[in-house]
């Protein structure tokens, strides 16, 4: 007779078989698999082990953490129990190089393996941050983690460009929080490894490629976090170059906080997470139309309290006599001037009667003494008809017999001839 994989299920026995005894028709119970490997793993003791720390979570109950070989890949899981951490340095942190004495230890009831740490201790700064350290500096240096060198990210971009992994949870934030914030945003998006070694390849030839479209408004290169190994490849000078030099803003959002790769320094802006970098790169338009109601609402306002103000004003300008009764002003003006007229016709027509009588006055003397006023009282001027000498005649000697004369009277003149007879 036959079994089945579900007939084999179906019929498991009851009693324990071990391991070496297990057929398909009597299979052992998994926690008994797992009890043999534990109690296995439980005799190859103690080992002193040279690592780097590539994760450093301290908990209440212990610290869990990974040792990476110094010159390979590999690497364990360790765990630091709360009784053994008072005898461990307290400054040891990710990137640290330690020596450690650790024992295996098979968990059965989740199926992991770890190393219990007994003793650690320091050997120095790991190969790894070591380097990243020398890198920081230099970078540092040449400036490429200044803030003058940094572009500004555009308000709205018409156009995100997204490198991130395929089918990715950062690639799911980034365009569904931006989406939802500004439905009508565009991606251009580019996948990419986002570890190991063909990280730094992909994602610089996504970068030249979303750099170099015109429609490309910004750039955003995003992971889920992830241990510092994995992220190293975040820290590569030859991908935070070409982030330096590209003339698109870039936002780094790797999504860890406790060993920030030197990407979240040279980016034109670091974002804590992929959902952050979403809310940094575009705006909220629920945001954006409540600021415009509210400006609106400002302006309106403002505008009202200012045609209120200026109303007002003008009110209290027309309530003015001048403004209220514009034609008193004229009335009075008026009167003013009709006064000034009459005085000066009164002040003109006085001084025409003095200038009047004073001329009368005056007619009347010059008359008196006028030689005419004497000639009309029936007296004569005689001249000399030649003009010689003193052409008025006052004495007959001036005018001997036979002299012609001219006689002036009141009204014209008489020719005469002296007779030369003198009288006293």
């Amino acid at each position: 007779m036959t079994f089945s994989p579900t007939t084999a299920a179906t019929t498991a026995p009851t009693e324990r078989v071990s391991p070496r005894d297990s057929t398909p028709e009597t299979p052992c119970r998994i926690d008994t698999l797992g009890g043999a490997m534990r109690d296995w793993i439980a005799k190859l003791g103690t080992a002193w082990v040279e690592g780097e720390i590539t994760e450093w979570n301290v908990r209440n109950v212990g610290t869990y953490a990974k040792l990476r070989d110094i010159d390979g890949d590999a690497t364990i899981s360790i765990r630091v129990w709360s009784s053994v951490r008072g005898r461990i340095p307290a400054d040891l942190k990710r990137g640290d190089r330690v020596i450690a004495c650790v024992k295996p230890e098979y968990w059965v009831k989740g199926g992991d393996l770890s190393f219990v740490v007994s003793s650690m201790r320091h050997v120095g700064l790991g190969d790894l941050l070591e380097k990243l350290e020398r890198l920081r500096a230099q970078l540092r240096g040449e400036g490429l983690f200044d803030d003058s060198r940094k572009q500004r990210l555009p308000f709205l971009p018409q156009r995100i460009g997204l490198i991130t992994g395929k089918n990715s949870d950062a690639e799911k934030d980034v365009l569904r929080n931006a989406q939802l914030r500004w439905p009508s945003v565009e991606f251009e998006v580019r996948h990419a490894a986002v570890q190991g070694d063909r990280l730094v390849p992909e994602v610089l030839a996504a970068l030249a490629e979303l750099d170099a479209d015109p429609h490309v408004d910004v750039i955003v290169i995003a992971r889920g976090g992830g241990d510092f190994q994995h992220l190293l490849g975040f820290s590569d000078e030859r991908l935070l170059r070409a982030v330096a030099a590209a003339s698109t803003p870039i936002v780094s959002a790797i999504g860890h906080e406790n060993d920030r790769p030197l990407l979240d320094e040279v980016a034109d802006l670091r974002a804590s997470t992929p959902t952050d970098a979403a809310k940094r790169v575009v705006p909220d338009v629920a945001e954006q139309l409540a600021l415009v109601r509210e400006s609106r609402a400002r302006l309106t306002a403002r505008l009202s309290q200012r045609l209120a103000h200026d109303q007002a004003n003008l009110e209290q300008l027309r309530s003015r006599p001048v403004l209220r009764e514009p034609e008193r002003m004229l009335r009075e003006r008026d009167a003013e001037l009709e006064y000034a007229l009459s005085r000066g016709r009164g002040r003109l027509e006085q001084r025409l009667e003095t200038a009047h009588t004073e001329v009368h006055a005056l007619r009347g003397s010059l008359r008196a003494l006028s030689p005419r006023h004497t000639l009309e009282r029936g007296y004569a001027i005689v001249h000399l008809a030649d003009g010689a000498g003193d052409a008025i005649v006052r004495d007959a000697d001036a005018a001997p017999a036979g002299t012609e004369l001219m006689i002036t009277l009141a009204r014209g003149t008489v020719a005469a001839q002296s007779a030369g007879e003198r009288q006293e």
